[in-house]
């Protein structure tokens, strides 16, 4: 197969999971990144709250839903393979004035990568920041969503810290 084939789709053209039963199972991890930018007012109530919101800690309920939906990746994107997760580290601070940056890092040892999963967790763990202060304000922008970086399998991308 051609390295830039798609490689969801069988010799007909039809939607298929990829087959890695014959890949040795090595560590692989991936950096995901996504934004959430406030409109001024909000970032600055926020910051004044400690980052809490009416529904109460942002950070941490932030957190918690990146870490489940990285665990539940295959449940949600259909041609992820159910991966044992080895280790998952999200966190969210400040990216100038307004804008909080999440970090999702996913380390496992497989016979695929989790890059899914960490953009998953990354995002996942964006909407539900924009869940918790929602009531503050609908002009809340995700996004960028990004893959920062990945190692392990047949080649590594970007930076993984």
């Amino acid at each position: 197969m051609p390295r830039n084939a798609l490689t969801h789709l069988d010799a007909n053209g039809r939607p298929a999971m990829v087959d890695v039963s014959g890949k040795a199972a090595t560590p692989r991890e991936a950096l995901a990144t996504c934004r959430v930018r406030f409109p001024a007012e909000v970032a600055r109530e926020l910051k004044r709250n400690g980052l809490r919101s009416a529904k109460g800690g942002i950070v941490d309920t932030a957190i918690i839903a990146g870490t489940l939906a990285v665990k539940r990746t295959h449940e949600l994107i259909p041609f992820c393979h159910p991966l044992p997760i080895d280790g998952c580290r999200l966190s969210v601070d400040w990216d100038g004035d307004a804008t909080l940056r999440i970090d999702c890092h996913v380390r496992t040892v497989h016979r695929t990568g989790v890059e899914m999963e960490a953009l998953t967790g990354a995002t996942v763990a964006a909407l539900t920041v924009y869940d918790m202060c929602k009531a503050l304000s609908h002009a809340i922008v995700l996004g960028p969503a990004k893959l920062v970086g990945k190692r392990g399998g047949k080649r590594d991308v970007g930076q993984v810290r």
